[in-house]
């Protein structure tokens, strides 16, 4: 027999053409080229789009591979392992026994998961998890990927117990879905996933609490392994905002959408708020019983709604009898020209540097001893720090609430004594899902509220928002993460509804992006993300709630 006939196809990598075997696949492009010299290959971006690696190549295409140190190599990365440990669990436990895993939130470097089933959750059947999970590695599996009619997967999903993901596809108008399979093991994923097991080398397993945590590289080390480190309070505030979610029917995004769809909205939304209220009054009654507390010191990432919170903190403070004054700690930053510099050589602002520590605790001591201080106000415009007038005495009653990133490092307030200061983390802690094997990033939610009010009340285009996003979460990982579980109280200030009333804000502005910005990658991500999302009108938004600092047309002065 004659032998099989090959075509050729030129293909450019690295501005350079190279000639290549039509059809051959990305995956074994990137093998043949070594392009994993600086890390494991997960991903591709052929003429500009991120593609999968069992695509294969055409003549003319320009070929670019991504390893983990890219935001899309990193998210494959751990979204792959995610599947990993659920088929392998479902390999050591059994289908019969395991009934049910729950990938619930991100903790530290890894994700948490429930099992559930007939069946004891041991540190042995953890390690036996883990060390099938190695198998599976060091076989080298291939990823399958499929293109169903939705129909048809809304039935698989069914038959197979996931009403989750049922639910989530009644509300999409696509008419096929994507479908990964990992041996027998099949599932949705949202976002891309890796060609092949092998790439899948670093995690390790722990059980921890009532479930099980999945540990990964972090995103700014994609090479190591982080050391397991334990979030006991993190740990119960997502709880505790999952049992309210799970309480009021709004776990995830199909019943969301539920929701929404029969206008049975405005109950929710009251609902919600009055639980916000009720942890707010919660923390003032824990403040007002410490009577030798002067200082109410809280911090939290980007857009958690550190402003509105604590003007609310503030009103039922005053409900004990307190007069509480604000204190922003942004007014003690030094000069501009005293800005100290990051690695590269631009001005870092979130660095407790940038803050004058020396003037914020002489202040601070002079009011605890009853003198009167000078209040400072930063012009951001000229960048200085200014004295127009204004003065405070703390006199019986008075309370400060002192609110910066820096406000739960001891190193802010080192002269202070510590039973004066009520420490308070504040963070938007997303307790909806996509459903139960795909979550929502914090982050995201963060990201979302920043783009909106950057947009509102500065001008801001989403692009500008997107190109600061990076430096800004590289800041919350050196300056707020390290110090959440000194806090006296958490808050969450995640509403579970939020995104239906975020979506018709965010995707206007995400529309402007162009495919040849650098941001089109993520904001093409967050569209897709929030098609699944019904919207809603802001009207039902009561004027005091967190969500009203992003969206506007709240009560307080901001």
């Amino acid at each position: 027999m004659p032998g099989k006939e090959y075509y050729m196809a030129t293909i450019y990598y690295h501005a350079k053409p190279i000639d290549v075997q039509e059809g051959i696949s990305l995956g074994d492009l990137a093998i043949m080229l070594r392009a994993d010299e600086d890390g494991d290959v997960m991903l591709a971006r052929v003429n500009g789009s991120l593609t999968e690696l069992f695509k294969s190549v055409r003549d003319g295409q320009t070929v670019e591979f991504l390893n983990a140190a890219t935001l899309a190599g990193f998210e494959t990365y751990r979204r792959s392992c995610s599947m990993l440990f659920m088929k392998a669990a479902k390999d050591v436990i059994g289908a019969d026994r395991l009934h049910r895993t729950v990938l619930h939130f991100s903790m530290g470097a890894g994700f948490y998961y429930t099992l559930e089933g007939s069946f004891a959750l041991t540190d042995e059947l953890v390690s036996a998890i883990g060390a099938r999970m190695r198998e599976l590695v060091n076989a080298n599996i291939r990823f399958m990927k499929k293109s169903v009619r939705t129909k048809e997967a809304r039935e698989m999903f069914r038959n197979s117990g996931m009403e989750d993901k049922d639910r989530l596809f009644r509300f999409r108008l696509v008419s096929r879905t994507n479908i990964y399979a990992l041996e027998d093991f099949q599932d949705y994923n949202y976002g891309y996933m890796v060609w092949k097991t092998g790439v899948l080398k670093l995690f390790s397993l722990h059980r921890y609490g009532d479930g099980v945590i999945l540990q990964l590289p972090k995103r700014r080390d994609p090479m190591t392994l982080p050391p397991f480190e334990t979030y006991d309070k993190h740990l119960q505030a997502q709880i505790e905002a999952e049992r309210w979610a799970q309480q009021i029917h709004i776990q995830n995004i199909g019943e969301l959408n539920e929701r929404i769809s029969e206008g049975g909205m405005s109950y929710p939304v009251l609902l919600c708020e009055a639980y916000h209220e009720s942890r707010i009054a919660e923390i003032a009654r824990q403040i007002a019983e410490r009577t030798d507390v002067k200082f109410v010191m809280i911090a939290g990432p980007s857009s958690s709604g550190k402003t509105t919170f604590s003007q609310r903190l503030s009103v039922q403070l005053a409900t004990y009898g307190l007069h509480p004054h604000y204190v922003g700690v942004d007014n003690y930053f030094v000069n501009r020209e005293d800005t100290p510099l990051d690695e590269d050589g631009n001005k870092n602002y979130e660095c407790l540097e940038a803050i004058d520590v020396k003037q914020f605790n002489e202040d601070m001591n002079d009011l605890l001893a009853g003198r009167e201080i000078r209040v400072p106000s930063f012009n951001f415009i000229e960048g200085k720090r200014e004295y127009k007038g204004d003065t405070l005495k703390l006199n019986e009653g008075d309370i400060l609430v002192i609110e910066g990133i820096h406000c739960l490092n001891d190193r802010l307030s080192y002269a202070l004594p510590a039973e004066s200061k009520f420490r308070i983390y504040i963070s938007a802690l997303v307790q909806l899902n996509i459903d139960e094997h795909n979550r929502i990033p914090t982050s995201d939610g963060r990201l979302l509220r920043r783009m909106v009010r950057d947009n509102r009340t500065r001008g801001y285009s989403a692009k500008h928002t997107l190109s600061m996003w990076d430096s800004v979460r590289r800041g919350e990982e050196q300056y707020i993460y390290p110090y959440q579980e000194s806090a006296d109280a958490f808050f969450n200030s995640a509403l579970p509804y939020e995104l239906a009333i975020l979506k018709s804000y965010a995707q206007p502005i995400l529309y402007q992006i162009a495919e040849d910005d650098p941001e089109y990658d993520e904001a093409k991500r967050l569209l897709k993300f929030l098609d699944y999302v019904i919207g809603m009108p802001s009207e039902s938004v009561p004027v005091n709630s967190i969500l009203r600092e992003f969206i506007g047309g709240g009560c307080f002065h901001l």
